[in-house]
């Protein structure tokens, strides 16, 4: 692959053009962003060589799609509409439905590619770019069977070259799961972040307080609203039967609480111990 176009040149894309130009050290990669400075920032940082715009797709070999999943409904259309019948284009949204259907009966259908990456930081923008984000990483392909095979093998040989692991579900499925353990974490460290602030404002010591599981636990709070704010838009459903779930929890254990039944609060965190053995196993 020569040319490589990455539309969104923050975490995600700009971690992507990090290792494709270790991979492939005579491709060019293009950056295309809504904001100047981002472009200037990943040039400048050589995440991307040069900039582009969306006429200069017609060159690419790869274009991937890196930007919030409300702007992907928008933009891959547009993108197909200018790519060759040799491009391979894949977006990395955290949602899958949408996306798909937007597509459905679009000409060049068959030159996209659905995928969803499991990896990523707090963190956004251009400077937020690493090397190696996507080893070792669950990559989530939806819909396949939709992808002409000789491209969906350009984009896989890149997918084994960063090392990833492929995992094949169905666009509805993967909304579904995906927000139990990815859209809810978020959601959760978000609130926990502002239960605090709120008690902040009173507290003024608070802060001197909290300690590494603190920390650890609102990471995910630091996460750009301009990126989950659509997420949970396009899987409201989801989000939404998780959350009825995960405050039906909290409502039961704050009722043992109230009971003193502090056998039954230890019997219940002995129970989700387990989720140790269950993520030391997908490691």
């Amino acid at each position: 692959m020569n040319n490589i176009f990455i539309i969104g040149v923050g975490l995600i894309g700009g971690s992507f053009a990090l290792d494709i130009k270790t991979l492939y050290p005579t491709c060019t990669v293009f950056g295309i962003d809504n904001s100047e400075k981002h472009i200037e920032e990943a040039i400048q940082l050589k995440v991307v060589d040069q900039s582009a715009n969306f006429e200069d797709l017609g060159k690419a070999d790869l274009v991937i799609v890196a930007i919030p999943v409300d702007a992907t409904l928008a933009v891959l259309p547009k993108v197909l509409d200018f790519v060759s019948d040799q491009t391979i284009v894949f977006d990395a949204g955290s949602t899958k439905e949408d996306i798909c259907d937007v597509v459905r009966t679009h000409p060049k259908r068959r030159n996209f590619l659905a995928v969803h990456p499991i990896a990523g930081t707090e963190h956004s923008g251009p400077k937020a770019a690493i090397r190696n984000l996507f080893k070792s990483k669950t990559n989530i392909i939806c819909e396949v069977e939709e992808t002409a095979f000789k491209l969906q093998e350009k984009a896989l040989k890149l997918f084994a070259d960063l090392g990833m692991r492929i995992r094949y579900m169905n666009p509805k499925a993967h909304d579904k799961h995906i927000a139990y353990v990815s859209h809810l974490s978020h959601i959760s460290a978000f609130m926990l972040g502002k239960t605090v602030i709120d008690k902040e404002q009173n507290e003024r010591d608070i802060f001197d307080m909290a300690g590494s599981g603190f920390a650890s636990t609102v990471r995910l709070a630091k996460s750009s609203p301009a990126m989950w704010a659509p997420i949970f838009k396009q899987n409201k459903s989801n989000v939404i039967e998780t959350l009825d779930e995960y405050i039906d929890n909290l409502k039961h254990f704050k009722q043992l609480m109230e009971d003193s039944d502090f056998q039954a609060v230890y019997d219940e965190m002995e129970k989700t111990n387990h989720i140790k053995d269950i993520l030391n196993g997908i490691q």
